[in-house]
């Protein structure tokens, strides 16, 4: 039978093995262990002091494992006391570290604050006890007290470490309350490093990073400029200049272009191109990813999203050739499990390819090669929509009910899959009902009930479009898709015009470059009667994304300024576009031009 003392014997092997340490620390200290016999005390003295040395780090020994003993049976606050009190009456270093990290491992900051201090004013000179000291005055957001530890870390820090711990500073101090505040202590600590020509830029970016994070748009600007003043190829500047242009601050464009144009990091190029196509940018968006496939031709990520944008456009030969080149590019790559995703989604894109073409067999064939796994809702909507192509609606919605939902985010999914079915199969008040039972399990997912709303227009229910929309602006009210909306259901009803302008100038605030937006304006300034600022407006949508609506607007414009020839132009550029767009077609209707 094991006894209790053997049962905790492991626990405590590593406090006898530093108890050992501090004492044969301690004896080597002492002056009978110095070579040097001629300094040695008279005989009788001599075993005095061994016999009180033998005290003293006998004494340590048992102070440091009743420590280890009462830490390790829940009463860390004792063991803390008595190990700090033998780390001070010894002098060690791993005793006061041992004290810090008992503190911390109990959760008490302000006991580890006051262990790294004892341990500093033992070994001023200590890196680790510098860099405890600094963590934990971060931990407590004492910010303002980590001026000075952080000046000696930097200090400390070899000429080759220095650009990665300055990369690093955001990170210590990412969960200060006071992010403002910590920029100004890093800017202080580096004040003699901003200029540096190496140093500078990832300073500077630290610096701008934690001034974004504390909301100071104006000052992270600011860093970022004086980065790239030093060095216009940083990376990390330029990722910078995009975390700015995603908070919607339009100055920060130059500099990304700057950098963009010097040979930049793929994955920040395309979060760029991912940007343009959330401001509706398709076409520009599509020119960044072809870049990064001529800049970067082995990087996999990008001929994926350009044969979706491809794809998007209708581009059918060229999305083919940019999956073809993305299945070379995989079947070099050993095997994992983001190297199965990619190829799971370059087969359901040829799906969507051959069923476009109406290859329908083809496409099928596609979808069969991919295995059973995590996509098999994604393959059932290519199969559901596969039959839906061939007309054959409700099959399509039977195969999509059939697949088991585990959760209620797969359930949702289902809904949102058969409701776009129905959409595209012009059965609005079913696709209405189906998205409304998705909604209803995300009550506050505001992309969902966007999509409802929208649903809810094409279904006719007009009131209830309005009522949703207004619901997503009060809980988000910078949610830019919601407020054009809005705002051009008004403009569109011709009611409510000076409201609806000021919703569609705060959805611009919001992403300015959306050519989708900008058409709404166009159309509320021709509702008020401003004709001349409508077709500018309009132009430029135009210009930025060739659409069959914005071409619907700008051509009645154009027809109502007397400009007869350009706006049948600009609809008979809008029917080669969608030749189908109702928006279009009742317009040129309405206003008995024949184009």
């Amino acid at each position: 039978m094991v006894s209790l003392f053997e049962l905790r014997l492991p626990r405590l092997t590593t406090a006898v093995a530093l108890a050992a340490l501090c004492m044969a620390s301690a004896a080597s200290a002492q002056p009978g262990h110095q070579p040097q016999t001629a300094d040695l005390p008279p005989p009788a003295q001599a075993a005095d002091d061994e016999d009180a040395a033998a005290e003293l780090t006998a004494e340590l020994f048992y102070e440091i494992l009743l420590g280890e003993m009462t830490t390790s049976r829940g009463d860390p606050g004792h063991g803390f006391a008595l190990i700090l009190d033998a780390a001070r009456r010894s002098g060690d270093a791993r005793l006061y570290r041992r004290a810090t990290d008992i503190a911390l491992q109990s959760r008490s900051a302000e006991s580890a604050l006051i262990a790294v201090r004892a341990w500093l004013q033992a070994k001023p000179h200590s890196h680790d006890a510098n860099r405890y000291l600094l963590r934990i005055l971060v931990a407590l957001n004492r910010v303002a007290d980590t001026t000075e530890p952080l000046q000696r870390e930097l200090n400390h820090a070899s000429a080759a470490d220095l650009p990665t711990l300055i990369r690093a500073l955001p990170f210590l101090y990412a969960r200060v309350s006071d992010k403002g505040l910590a920029a100004q202590v890093i800017e202080q600590a580096l004040a003699d490093r901003l200029d540096d020509p190496l140093l500078g830029p990832p300073a500077w970016v630290a610096i701008g990073r934690l001034r974004l994070a504390g909301g100071d748009l104006d000052g992270a600007l600011s860093a970022a400029r004086l980065a790239q003043l030093l060095n216009a190829r940083d990376d990390a500047t330029g990722a910078l200049a995009l975390q700015l242009l995603e908070r919607g601050v339009r100055e920060a464009d130059p500099l990304l272009q700057r950098y963009l144009a010097g040979g930049p990091e793929p994955e920040i190029r395309m979060g760029y191109a991912r940007l343009l196509v959330d401001g509706g940018q398709q076409a520009q968006a599509q020119q960044q990813v072809q870049t990064t496939t001529r800049e970067h031709p082995e990087y996999t990520q990008a001929w994926l999203v350009l044969a979706s944008l491809q794809l998007q456009q209708e581009q059918l030969e060229a999305a083919r050739t940019s999956v073809d080149r993305l299945m070379q590019l995989l079947h070099d790559q050993p095997e994992s499990g983001q190297r199965q995703q990619s190829l799971d989604q370059a087969l359901l894109m040829l799906s969507r390819i051959d069923e476009k073409r109406g290859d329908y067999g083809q496409a099928e064939r596609w979808l069969d090669q991919i295995p059973d796994g995590g996509m098999r809702l994604d393959v059932q909507a290519r199969h559901a929509a596969i039959l839906a192509g061939q007309g054959r609606i409700d099959a399509a919605l039977a195969s999509i009910d059939a697949v088991p939902a585990e959760t209620s985010t797969e359930e949702r999914q289902k809904l949102q899959a058969q409701a776009q079915l129905l959409r595209d199969a012009g059965r609005y008040e079913q696709a209405y009902q189906a998205i409304s039972r998705a909604a209803a399990l995300a009550p506050r997912d505001n992309d969902l009930a966007y999509e409802q709303a929208m649903l809810a227009e094409k279904a006719g229910h007009s009131a209830q479009m309005e009522a949703l929309l207004g619901q997503i602006i009060e809980r988000a009210p910078d949610y830019h898709h919601a407020l054009n909306a809005l705002g051009y259901l008004w403009a569109d009803r011709g009611e409510k015009l000076p409201q609806a302008r000021a919703l569609i100038a705060r959805a611009l605030a919001q992403a300015p470059d959306d050519p989708f937006i900008t058409d709404s304006m166009g159309w509320v300034e021709f509702r008020l009667g401003n004709h001349a600022q409508a077709l500018e407006l309009l132009q430029r949508a135009f210009a930025v994304q060739a659409d069959a609506e914005i071409a619907a607007h700008l051509g009645e414009v154009q027809w109502a300024l007397g400009q007869r020839s350009e706006a049948l132009a600009t609809w008979r550029k809008g029917l080669r576009l969608d030749k189908n767009n109702t928006t279009l077609r009742a317009t040129i209707k309405r206003l008995g031009a024949r184009p």
